[in-house]
């Protein structure tokens, strides 16, 4: 399923099968995530990729060949990608922060690299994490996004046992974090916009959950913390209205950690910020290390699953319209018809 122009359907094509480079591996996908990302890509907003693209940046798979120098792998391994296609020599790389490396040629399925929206696709071979028999497909695709995701954020945020932490967002991202913050020590609150989303929020582990339709999410977090105020406030959406809910929910000293974006500016007060200390925290992804020990949370049973809707990859468009309307209470996952 292709990209070939932005703001319009993907097209079914068929493509040359890819042949892994010495240093490559080839993966037949067995499920691919689909998320806000490929909705930006969509859209042409955030990334920008040449065209055709065959977009698809969280899946999962068997390798089924490799490159004439991969020793680390063979037909048959059951692996996922870290997406990132970074340079390994400079000093972000060395020191495991490969997400925001400045050299990177591309994002698997995002920028440069075609993705899993497709039967096969090939990275080097030093980008992909085993998956221990037992995880589902559909499960072990998530990790490579949603999963490593959460588990960065949460460790941006540097969350500590006994804080208060409000997570903002209730898709696949949202409901990770819940669940790694409880991992953590933390007392969750969720902030949902319906009832079904409260239900599975709970379910995933929140303690208490907050409905922003009621309004006045920052009092409602006052309210439950004794007047103080969250610790810190994970913000998965992004958006002008939640960024300013989730300032107003801090307390002083509290910090909050931008997860998801949209094209919103937010105009945060400089006063608060530099007098009550707060501070503002970005995360992108995640590191390879980090996409490791996702799976193997995901494999203990630790992360449970966020998966909520399948569709075959051919109906790859009636999925993304179906998260764009905002009926996924969780992760959409495409898999072989």
């Amino acid at each position: 399923m292709v990209l070939t122009a932005f703001g319009r359907p993907l097209e079914p094509r068929e493509l040359p099968t890819p042949e892994p480079a010495p240093d490559e591996v080839r993966v037949r996908v067995m499920a691919c995530g689909i998320d806000g990302t490929d909705l930006k890509l969509l859209d042409g907003f955030g990334y920008r990729p040449e065209l055709p693209l065959v977009m698809g940046h969280e899946p999962a798979g068997v390798v089924d060949a490799v490159g004439e120098r991969v020793t680390d792998f063979r037909p048959g391994d059951r692996v996922v990608p870290y997406l990132f296609f970074f340079c390994g020599d400079c000093r972000l790389c060395v020191t495991s922060r490969e997400q925001i490396c400045p050299n990177m040629t591309g994002v698997l399925g995002v920028r440069g690299h075609h993705g899993g929206y497709a039967e096969q696709y090939v990275v080097p071979a030093r980008q992909l994490v085993r998956v221990p028999e037992g995880v589902e497909w559909r499960d072990a695709a998530t990790c490579s996004d949603a999963g490593v995701t959460a588990l960065h954020a949460v460790d941006r945020a540097r969350v500590r046992f006994g804080e208060t932490v409000v997570v903002v967002g209730s898709g696949g991202v949202g409901l990770t974090v819940i669940q790694v913050a409880k991992l953590a020590g933390a007392r969750v609150l969720a902030v949902v916009r319906s009832d079904h989303r409260a239900e599975r929020a709970r379910a995933m582990g929140a303690d208490e959950v907050i409905d922003s339709r009621r309004g006045d999410v920052a009092g409602q977090v006052r309210a439950m913390t004794e007047g103080w105020g969250a610790d810190c406030v994970l913000d998965c959406v992004g958006s002008l209205e939640t960024m300013s809910h989730a300032f107003d929910a801090l307390r002083n000293g509290g910090r909050l950690v931008v997860v998801g974006y949209t094209p919103d500016a937010y105009p945060l007060s400089g006063r608060r910020l530099a007098q009550h200390e707060i501070e503002v925290i970005g995360t992108r992804c995640g590191r390879r290390q980090d996409l490791a020990d996702t799976v193997r949370l995901m494999a203990e049973g630790k992360i449970r699953s966020v998966v909520t809707d399948t569709f075959p990859f051919e109906r790859a468009n009636e999925a993304l319209a179906y998260l764009r309307g905002g009926q996924a209470i969780g992760r959409v996952v495409l898999v072989p018809g």
